[in-house]
């Protein structure tokens, strides 16, 4: 097994045919037969991850090299979410623009070097692998919420995402109804997922402006919600389901897919256990 091989299976698995902007190896390696893998890893995980043994660090969320100055790039698919749902191209580009534009240059003032080098030094190989997954973890979720009857709840959709996965019956975080009720009919739906980030209050307002009732996000900050709540009352409904239990829903299928490989896989740093019927 080598790195490159480790990304491939994740891209064949999510169905994309190439590497996102915020998934990059960062140091590669061959060989490859333990592997220790985590949402959040920086220097202090790899060097821990080298003293245990370990021959490759795998982490999702992206922090080093290339995956920080192209991360940018994959915010652009919340414009085609935003398409396919029905929300105008124009609006669902001027939705993002700002958004894009501003982490571009926000990526350009870090020092996207300083965990790639700590790998290199240690002699490590290590990758993240982030879109890939969050959209395997998208389609996973999407399969749940938007293939409900219109006419069940909100609350409804909650309990089917509890019952079908495990992740979140293993969280300490709970589902939660952000806007709208927990009866409030959910209509028609779309999860928001596997995008970079959430997409906050202007991605679910073009949601909701353009016949979406009821939309999911893995995570949402206090004040977008405030302000869709403001905006819109009780007539629409925003569903957050809980950022690492959702990424866990996404990890889950991949680590279980590299044990079938043969490798050694131990997973840490937020990785929540779960089975599913999914």
């Amino acid at each position: 097994m080598n790195t490159d091989r480790l990304m491939k299976i994740a891209l064949e698995m999510s169905g994309l045919e190439e590497i996102p902007g915020d998934s990059a190896v960062h140091h590669p390696g061959d060989g490859l037969r333990r592997i220790l893998i985590g949402i959040d890893l920086k220097q202090a995980e790899l060097k821990m991850a080298r003293d245990l043994g370990f021959d490759c660090a795998i982490a999702h969320h992206p922090n080093a090299g290339t995956s920080i100055l192209r991360y940018h790039e994959v915010l652009l698919r919340h414009v085609d979410q935003m398409v396919r749902a029905g929300v105008p191209q124009s609006v669902a580009e001027e939705t993002m623009r700002q958004t894009v534009e501003s982490r571009r240059v926000l990526a350009s003032m870090q020092n996207y070097d300083h965990v790639p080098s700590v790998a290199r030094l240690l002699g490590i190989a290590y990758l993240n692998v982030h879109t890939p997954l969050d959209e395997i973890g998208r389609q996973r979720l999407a399969s749940v919420v938007e293939t409900l009857d219109p006419e069940k709840t909100a609350q409804d959709a909650a309990d089917a995402l509890r019952q079908t996965f495990g992740e979140f019956r293993t969280a300490q975080t709970q589902i939660e109804i952000a806007v709208g009720k927990a009866s409030n009919r959910l209509g028609r739906v779309v999860m928001s997922h596997g995008a970079g980030t959430n997409g906050g209050y202007a991605v679910a307002k073009a949601y909701f402006d353009h016949g979406m009732d009821t939309v999911l996000y893995i995570h949402c900050r206090p004040d977008d919600s405030e302000r869709l709540r403001a905006e819109y009352g009780d007539s629409k409904t925003l569903i957050v389901t809980g950022h690492i239990a959702s990424d866990s829903v996404g990890i889950n299928p991949y680590v279980e897919r590299l044990r079938e490989e043969g490798l050694e896989v131990t997973t840490f740093s937020g990785i929540l256990p779960g089975s599913s019927a999914r």
